[in-house]
């Protein structure tokens, strides 16, 4: 198969969706491989390793998108800001699409990739089942901004992580909380309490208690559903009644807490609100909010996706695609993502996808002209 690598298009995107040390993943199975020239940079991978790894660089775009049969991308297809065409309409009728989707968001691609038959494999919806972690670039990407949000935190914070006992007295160390205990959220913790935070987590999920207090952080008890998770794995979108004590076991903790890094997301729908403007004004003066459900709408009612908010002292980070600010290793774990799903699709380069696969039948949205994804195809219609 002849594989395409463009350059991601979308704004302050740095990742690229395969790193040169992984092009041998698919060419000792003689797939050809062409990168667009400069794809790499921003994630510090030059031409010269692409090419070394045995890929074809292409210099122009629309030189890529017409020679291939099969593109890997990280953000969803989009218009490209050069080429004035979008990126679907450049790829060749019946041709392969995997990466990032985002279906229920994009109907203008979806529509798109419909119109010109193109197979398309949305790496958001690869099943939650164990065979399939190694595909799991929602995973990934979680572990990434779980990681980062915590440094964003400790940098805006007015005060230091650790207790520290020194000359001038005793520094007490700062308080974390952590909304969710999903990926990046386990992740959240971890770093913080590496940091030598004191750390404690929420999550309405029962199961999550043990997963939090194994990471040596206090679990914040609240009554809990039975069924706060679908049988993916996700979390599920709760009442209105349910929330409501969500915020109040929440907002019981916030005076006297230094930062809170907010991860709560519900697969497919708006993020929910866990902090209001009233619960921020509760906090103390200097304090942080790193707010990873920002593209989502955000989890606090003050977040702006698009810039820092400041109110009443405290500072609220719109944290949106944080894998981006660390896109050496980002890219490199959603390279082996991306390879692995490639590699179960096609696991015989001259046969058609076995749609009987879980994994593959699970990550396809578009086949044939026809979305065949049943939970996209009931959410749009």
């Amino acid at each position: 198969m002849k594989i395409g690598i463009p350059g991601e298009v979308l704004e302050q995107e740095t990742r690229v969706a395969v790193v040169p040390s992984m092009v041998s993943a698919l060419t000792k199975n003689e797939h050809q491989v062409f990168v667009e020239r400069g794809a790499g940079i921003a994630a510090s991978f030059t031409d010269a390793e692409f090419e070394k790894a045995g890929a074809t660089m292409t210099d122009k775009p629309t030189d890529l998108y017409k020679s291939i049969d099969t593109l890997l991308k990280v953000n969803p297809p989009q218009k490209h800001p050069k080429l004035k065409k979008h990126e679907i309409e450049l790829m060749p009728e019946g041709s392969v699409y995997i990466g990032f989707l985002a279906p229920l968001e994009n109907q203008k691609a979806i529509k798109l990739l419909q119109k010109r038959k193109i197979t398309a494999f949305s790496m958001e919806y690869v099943p939650r089942i164990t065979r399939a972690q190694s595909m799991d670039a929602l995973s990934s990407m979680a572990t990434i901004a779980g990681y980062k949000a915590v440094l964003l935190a400790a940098s805006r914070l007015t005060k230091i992580f650790p207790l520290l006992m020194t000359a001038a007295g005793t520094i007490p160390a700062s308080t974390v909380l952590v909304l969710g205990a999903g990926v990046a959220g386990l992740q959240a913790i971890a770093t913080a309490k590496r940091l030598g935070a004191k750390v404690e987590a929420f999550d309405p999920r029962p199961a999550t208690k043990e997963q939090v207090e194994s990471l040596a952080a206090h679990f914040v008890e609240m009554e809990m559903p039975e069924d706060a998770e679908t049988e993916g794995g996700y979390a599920k979108e709760m009442s209105e009644e349910f929330l409501k004590k969500e915020q109040e076991a929440i907002a019981r903790r916030l005076p006297r807490v230094d930062a809170v890094i907010t991860t709560a997301q519900v697969f497919g729908k708006k993020a929910p609100i866990l902090i209001t403007k009233e619960m921020v004004e509760t906090m103390r003066p200097g304090s942080v909010i790193v707010d990873l459900a920002a593209a989502q709408g955000g989890n606090c009612e003050l977040t702006d996706a698009s810039q820092d908010v400041e109110h009443n002292g405290v500072k609220i980070i719109g944290a949106a695609n944080l894998p981006a600010t660390i896109p050496s290793h980002a890219s490199l774990m959603y390279s082996k993502n991306i390879i692995n799903l490639f590699n179960n699709i096609y696991r015989d380069a001259e046969k058609a996808p076995d749609f009987e696969d879980e994994v593959t039948r699970g990550a396809c949205i578009t086949h044939d002209g026809e979305i065949v994804n049943e939970s996209v195809k009931n959410a749009l219609s």
